[in-house]
């Protein structure tokens, strides 16, 4: 008598509901007429990078006013006083306005990241510091910072659609606020020197072409840096990079001069033989709604490589769940995930810094829930120029001070680099060092000494 062979597979799981894939499920519809001073207009509108450029916020009161009635007085107060005192200056789209839950904008992650609130900020840390990464220590001529042996950052433009709060080069970017900012502007003979500079150094393989934001950057002048950087023999791949894509989707979708000129870049760079990436930033799930996947699938379709750089924001994407969504909503419309920095030291943002523990905490928790290719590396970018360091390579940490200590070998050898903790987050003990500036310099010296220094 013959064995019964047994066809159908065995199932080691279940299926699971359709309805708990929360990250193929992306915002619709016409969400923006929530916003009274939006109510009236229409998707084509809606859509128009023109009208989206021109009716982005630049004063603190039309942007109090836009969002008069949805919100308090008390909110109001508190937001004009944040902006007070804030190192960068407003700049918020409507696109982005509109993504904003203003039932609750006090909690909201995307308000938390362009509206700062008077009443959240908390002390700098004592060695937080403008430029903490060093970047113009590292510049051989204006707006290039060369820190790497094979890669440079080319800082081609000082302004972007909205400024961040948390923005690592408020040094630079963006008009004076209390702050006088290096200045970055677009100016053909500051771009000469650069090009000059990176002809001259056959180590140079990869450029990152930044700012400000690429996104602002004209047609033509995309154009004339990628062909000026890809004619070179010595250059082997260009990053644009933008945070453009999640706060102004639509000039992807009807500015057809810069889109094409990016697609045309990334071809030229095929036929070259060299590649041509598309770097961009988004920090929550929120940010990524059907107008993202819509302008994300006009830049696939092209050929075009995009990828994520995060960065880990307190009460923005600092829970596992939400951090895992990101990535997971990231690669549905077809952006890989690729950096989670943890917050640099920047001044006025204290409220939005975390520790290197929930850094290493998150990345335990994301990896695995998705393709490795598909999983971001969480880096620190080491103050005074170490440059991007794995979270957890670090040669000692010590949760009570929350000093971390790195060593950078292939960038700056025999030196030490440290990272702080934000204070509020640690321990009383490492509270009340914190508090005695005398221990500042013992805390030090005992993490360096510990590390192996």
């Amino acid at each position: 008598m013959s064995a019964v062979v047994e066809t159908t597979p065995k199932a080691l799981k279940p299926p699971v509901d359709p309805a708990s894939l929360t990250h193929q499920q992306l915002l619709e519809g016409d969400f923006w007429r929530r916003i009274p001073a939006y109510r009236d207009v229409d998707e084509a509108t809606f859509l128009d990078h023109h009208w989206q450029a021109k009716n982005t916020i630049t004063r603190v009161d039309k942007l109090l006013a836009a969002i008069q009635g949805l919100v308090p007085q008390s909110f109001i107060d508190d937001a004009a006083s944040g902006f007070d005192t804030a190192p960068m200056a407003v700049r918020v789209s409507p696109y982005l306005l509109s993504l904003i839950d203003w039932n609750d904008p006090y909690a909201d992650p995307l308000r938390i990241q362009f509206i700062p609130m008077r009443s959240r900020m908390l002390p700098d840390h004592p060695k937080v510091g403008f430029d903490s990464l060093a970047e113009q220590a590292d510049a051989p001529v204006p707006g290039l910072t060369h820190r790497y042996r094979d890669k440079a950052l080319f800082l081609a433009i000082d302004t972007c659609p909205v400024y961040c709060r948390f923005c690592t080069r408020s040094y630079a970017v963006g008009p004076d606020t209390f702050v006088e900012k290096v200045n970055l502007k677009p100016k053909k003979d500051r771009w000469e020197q650069i090009f000059a500079y990176i002809a001259s150094r056959p180590e140079l393989e990869d450029i990152v072409v930044s700012g400000g934001d690429s996104y602002q950057l004209r047609a033509e002048w995309i154009r004339e840096i990628g062909d000026r950087l890809l004619n070179l023999p010595n250059i082997r791949r260009i990053r644009f990079a933008s945070k453009g894509l999640a706060v102004m989707p639509q000039k992807v979708l009807t500015d057809d001069d810069w889109f094409r000129a990016v697609v045309d870049t990334a071809a030229l760079g095929r036929r070259l033989h060299k590649q041509v990436a598309f770097h961009t930033h988004f920090n929550h799930p929120n940010e990524i709604s059907s107008i993202t996947q819509r302008a994300l699938n006009r830049l696939f379709e092209e050929g075009v490589v995009v990828r994520n750089q995060a960065v880990l924001l307190r009460d923005v994407n600092d829970r596992e769940e939400t951090m895992a969504l990101l990535v997971k909503r990231l690669g549905h419309v077809n952006v890989q995930p690729y950096y989670v920095y943890v917050h640099d030291l920047v001044k006025g943002v204290e409220d939005l810094r975390t520790t290197v523990q929930r850094a290493l905490d998150i990345e335990k928790y994301v990896r695995g829930s998705t393709a490795g290719f598909n999983t971001p590396t969480f880096v620190v970018d080491a103050p005074g120029g170490g440059g991007k360091r794995n979270a957890h390579s670090f040669e000692h940490y010590d949760r009570k001070t929350g000093i971390s200590v790195y060593t950078a070998p292939s960038v700056k050898p025999g030196r030490f680099f440290c990272y702080f903790d934000p204070i509020d987050q640690l321990p009383p003990e490492g509270q009340a060092r914190w508090a005695d500036p005398a221990e500042h310099e013992k805390m030090l010296a005992e993490a360096v000494t510990a590390a192996g220094g």
